[in-house]
């Protein structure tokens, strides 16, 4: 080989919900057979040189015998996964004439490939999509991707199953595959399977904090002993709540993919319930930038059982994505910003066994052992938990009998709870439990009987500036289920009743 030839492929890097361009420029030169990949690959975008040569050759192209070069630029973005594959094998065959360079032009390519050619589905690749359409770009990728294909709105997208494939289409010699998922049976069959209110006995107190709860997106903290129905109040929470909107939707899917999984159909919101074991990076993210589980519960809930069995510092991670509905992440020079604005659901035993205050005696925990239990949970944390249910152990005719009757489904509950919602998003664009100090102030006024009330009860609790503003906000979402334009003392008095922080604190 006497010439030199060099040819660029397009394609996007994952970077947390950022997609930066790359470009894959490769340089065919003469000198001895050897292929450099160069630009910061990581070992998996090292290994694709083998890919490619085995799917350049069992595809029926001629692999080039010189001196082969691939940059995936720019040089200082680290590159990971095995989504280059198609860019620096189309780059190679371009460069070599195989097919014309003209051809990669406005195009962006994604897909790992096999070593028989076939294009593999690629992971987190919704946020390139997003990023691809909205620079006006052709985007090429594996057909196992046509469901992220099908999440974005008028974007040009390519399917093909083939290297050979990509090849004849772009030549107009082939189609390019049609894959349509069906999205309405998919968010057909996730309402189906939602778990049903009507199906927790008994706990009248607890299901209408749940109530509460969804109207104005409030956190919750259950305590009760084990089996008191915890995890099932907390699992019914999602269809209490209203449906995401389209663009919610894609918001959700885009966490999703970023974090390496398959995006989800339908408008149902994510419930995310990591286990206790958990550790710092699974709940805020890290490694390589990737959401954590308080990111992947975005507009949705995360529920937290066995509160006080987390690790301090994981929990203390909480603290500020439960005020500022992000999470900032800063890994190797390198930092980004997901959204985390998530309802916290939290459930804890009464003392390490479980059965304080059982009625049979079941609990030998000593005062020092309930004490250093509820000490795990810090006064700043408690405090961000604007709801603190006590649960009680059911009751025999509540385990062994039927449904009452009148018994409300998460039908009917939801219909009071979109009316609130409705109501607070006419009045202020916003839920109660996002209102600022300032709007705290314009939004929940109080009648002297109702200020008197809760003047007594800031005194006697002990309540902080914030539990306080908690408290208001509170009473305002229960006016709001209640359909009044002004909030009255007897919702002041069920918001207070809410903040039971000497059951929790000592």
């Amino acid at each position: 080989m006497t010439h030199r030839d060099v040819s660029t492929a397009l394609s996007r890097a994952p970077l947390g919900l950022a997609a930066p361009q790359v470009r894959a420029e490769v340089h065919l030169g003469p000198g001895l057979p050897a292929f450099a990949l160069v630009g910061l690959p990581e070992a998996v975008v090292r290994e694709s040189k083998e890919r490619v040569r085995s799917a350049v050759l069992t595809t029926g192209f001629e692999f080039p015998a010189g001196r082969i070069t691939v940059n995936l630029s720019p040089a200082d973005l680290p590159k990971e996964g095995g989504r280059f594959d198609l860019p620096i094998a189309v780059g190679i065959l371009a460069a070599s004439e195989e097919i014309p360079a003209s051809l990669l032009k406005g195009r962006e390519f994604y897909g790992e490939l096999s070593l028989g050619g076939e294009l593999r589905q690629t992971p987190k690749l919704l946020p390139a999509l997003l990023a691809g359409s909205r620079a006006g770009r052709e985007l090429i990728l594996p057909l196992a991707n046509a469901l992220e294909a099908a999440l974005v709105p008028q974007a040009k997208v390519r399917l093909a199953g083939h290297l050979r494939q990509v090849c004849d289409a772009l030549k107009g010699r082939a189609a390019w595959s049609q894959a349509s998922p069906d999205c309405a049976a998919c968010a057909e069959l996730a309402s189906a399977d939602a778990p049903d209110l009507c199906e927790v006995r008994g706990q009248f107190a607890a299901k209408r904090a749940l109530e509460i709860a969804a109207a104005g997106e409030h956190g919750l903290l259950m305590i009760g002993p084990p089996g008191a129905g915890k995890t099932l109040l907390a699992q019914r929470l999602p269809g209490l709540l209203p449906p995401m909107a389209p663009l919610e939707s894609l918001e959700v899917a885009c966490l999703q993919s970023a974090a390496g999984g398959r995006p989800s159909l339908g408008g149902r919101r994510p419930f995310r319930s990591p286990q206790h074991t958990a550790s710092v990076a699974a709940l805020i993210g890290g490694g390589t930038l990737r959401p954590g589980e308080l990111s992947l519960a975005h507009l949705g809930v995360l529920f937290l059982d066995e509160l006080p069995e987390f690790a301090r510092n994981a929990l203390e991670a909480l603290r500020e994505p439960l005020e500022s509905g992000v999470v900032n992440l800063t890994r190797l020079k390198r930092s980004c910003e997901f959204p985390a604005r998530f309802q916290l659901i939290a459930a804890m035993n009464p003392c390490p066994c479980g059965y304080a205050g059982d009625a049979n005696g079941r609990c030998h925990c000593t005062a020092e052992q309930v004490a250093r239990y509820r000490h795990r949970l810090s006064g700043p944390l408690i405090d961000r938990i604007d709801m603190h249910v006590e649960l009680s152990a059911l009751p025999v005719e509540h385990l062994l009998g039927g449904v009452p009757a009148g018994t409300e489904n998460s039908a009917t509950v939801a219909l009071r709870v979109a009316a609130a919602r409705d109501a607070q998003m006419r009045r202020q664009g916003k839920l109660n439990a996002r209102l600022t100090p300032a709007e705290v102030s314009r939004l929940c006024g109080l009648t002297r009987e109702s200020r008197v009330l809760l003047g007594t009860a800031i005194a006697r609790m002990g309540l902080s500036g914030r539990a306080c503003h908690r408290v208001l906000k509170l009473a305002r979402t229960c006016a709001d289920l209640a359909g009044q334009p002004e909030i009255r003392r007897i919702d002041v008095a069920e918001a207070v009743q809410l903040r039971v922080l000497d059951k929790i604190t000592c």
